[in-house]
């Protein structure tokens, strides 16, 4: 096999590693996903001390998030980065490295979080020794992407490029700052901030993990992939150049939308809240610039599995992402703040946008990967119909479960008294929390039927033999850029 790799102009290895330890992940998290809700709607489920809600609902964003979703990202950006740039990776050791010491830290992550070490912080529960073992692993990455740029064979550097450095660069800022702390012993640490100033960092953290790990680096799998697999180049590249710096510029000084109604000094909630307003018109240039390129290749959406994922995914990442300055105006963000609609936004997004982009990229690359052709395109457009019923089933009751819950909790009687207790809110909601749980049922099915196609494409398959150059390699960036 090292030889064979050997014989390959490009390090296929570790594309192979990451799609294969993506799926692992990503079954292991949706499966304590599922086990979370359903103790939300049947709170006997609640196993002490390891297996409560407490416990396993980090765990389930860890793995979701860090394991599969950043699994894709590794494999994706790895493949297409060597494509682009015309070039072997800078180094296979440190390609090694980020394979196997990521997934060391997610294999801790999960037995320290079980265990009940956390620091408490959304997305950013890891303990001292993992954060800075992450920090480690991330500056592995960001030398291996930047040395390979530097000694690349293509001048230009397409999109895709632009928005995996995005992502490279933002989001070691934002774990470094935010993971400040002092160690006062082994797994235990406090912030170096403290109150509201803690808040603040807090979410601008929180609000731009999600648009640099939920949506940029997934946007250069989009713009990679989905040309690729529709045999068109993209609509627009001066749309992509757009849309790429008004969305880092934007996206950065949103987060303060997430303390609304908090004591954070009302200038800089009004300030969170008019950027996150303006992140719609280049959010919606990104959805508009990948499903244009579909034109002229519409019929082939009818029958081609992976450009629907790639055109739903796209479908709600532009609801999603319409949806969350919305939700960002102070006279929603009354209603919808602590209620299961805020779910409903973020997993129409996660599962939707997130998931069904992921899914299409690796049903692209795992057959290139083994040289062999993927096992049955029947069983990936179950794997889309499951899924795309899924979300419905999961987002809709949680929508309508979060204005239930806004509007109980704010009825109130003549005397000025609350109309309903806090419990009889969660007896009201009981049905959709229920609902949710069948829509994450048909979205996990999906999944294993993803491992069962894999699988049966991977023993058909073989990795031994040198990937053969289907296309020439300076037709590579054409392929997929072009446009206007």
């Amino acid at each position: 096999m090292q030889e064979a790799e050997a014989q390959s102009p490009y390090d296929m290895a570790v594309v192979r590693g990451f799609a294969l330890s993506a799926l692992v992940w990503g079954t292991v998290g949706m499966l304590v996903g599922l086990l979370a809700a359903i103790q939300l709607a049947w709170p006997e489920w609640n196993v002490g001390p390891y297996l409560h809600f407490g416990r396993i609902r980090p765990v389930h964003t860890n793995a979701v998030i860090f394991g599969f979703t950043l699994g894709v990202v590794f494999a994706g950006s790895y493949y297409g980065i060597q494509r682009l740039c015309r070039v072997r990776m800078f180094s296979d050791t440190l390609s090694r490295i980020n394979l196997w010491g990521w997934n060391a830290i997610i294999v801790a992550a999960a037995v320290s979080l079980l265990s009940g070490y956390s620091t408490s912080k959304e997305y950013a529960e890891l303990e001292w020794p993992i954060d800075l073992a992450l920090a480690v692993v991330w500056i592995v990455y960001a030398v291996n992407v930047f040395g390979t740029i530097a000694r690349r064979r293509e001048r230009a550097l397409y999109a895709a490029i632009w928005f995996w450095i995005a992502t490279v660069l933002t989001i070691a800022m934002l774990h470094v700052v935010n993971s400040a702390a002092w160690p006062v012993s082994w797994m235990k640490s406090y912030s170096a901030y403290a109150g509201i100033y803690d808040a603040n960092i807090q979410w601008w953290y929180g609000h731009n993990a999600v648009g640099f790990l939920l949506t940029t680096p997934i946007l250069g799998l989009m713009y990679y992939f989905l040309p690729r697999q529709a045999g068109r180049p993209i609509f627009s590249h001066r749309l992509s150049i757009l849309h790429f710096w008004s969305l880092i510029f934007i996206y950065i000084w949103a987060g303060p939308h997430h303390l609304i109604y908090s004591p954070l000094p009302d200038w800089a909630q009004t300030f969170g809240a008019a950027f996150s307003i303006m992140l719609i018109f280049p959010s919606w240039g990104g959805m508009l610039n990948g499903l244009l390129t579909l034109r002229g290749a519409w019929h082939k959406v009818r029958t081609d599995p992976i450009l629907k994922m790639f055109a739903v995914g796209l479908t709600f990442y532009g609801m999603s992402t319409f949806e969350g300055p919305m939700m960002a105006l102070r006279t929603v963000n009354s209603l919808s703040h602590f209620t299961n609609w805020t779910i409903g936004h973020v997993h129409s997004g996660a599962l939707g946008w997130v998931g069904l982009t992921c899914f299409g990229t690796l049903y692209y690359m795992i057959p290139r990967l083994w040289h062999t052709e993927l096992y049955s395109r029947r069983l990936a457009d179950v794997h889309f119909w499951l899924a795309t019923l899924g979300i419905v089933l999961y987002i809709t009751p949680m929508w309508v479960s979060g204005v239930t819950q806004g509007l109980m909790w704010r009825a109130a009687n003549p005397d000025g008294s609350l109309t309903y207790t806090f419990i009889e809110t969660v007896a009201a909601i009981q049905v959709y929390d229920a609902i949710r749980v069948s829509g994450g049922v048909l979205y996990l099915t999906g999944m294993f039927v993803m491992l069962y196609n894999v699988w049966r494409t991977v023993a058909q398959g073989t990795s031994e033999v040198p990937e053969p150059s289907r296309t020439p390699p300076d037709a590579e960036l054409s392929a997929v850029a072009g446009g206007q």
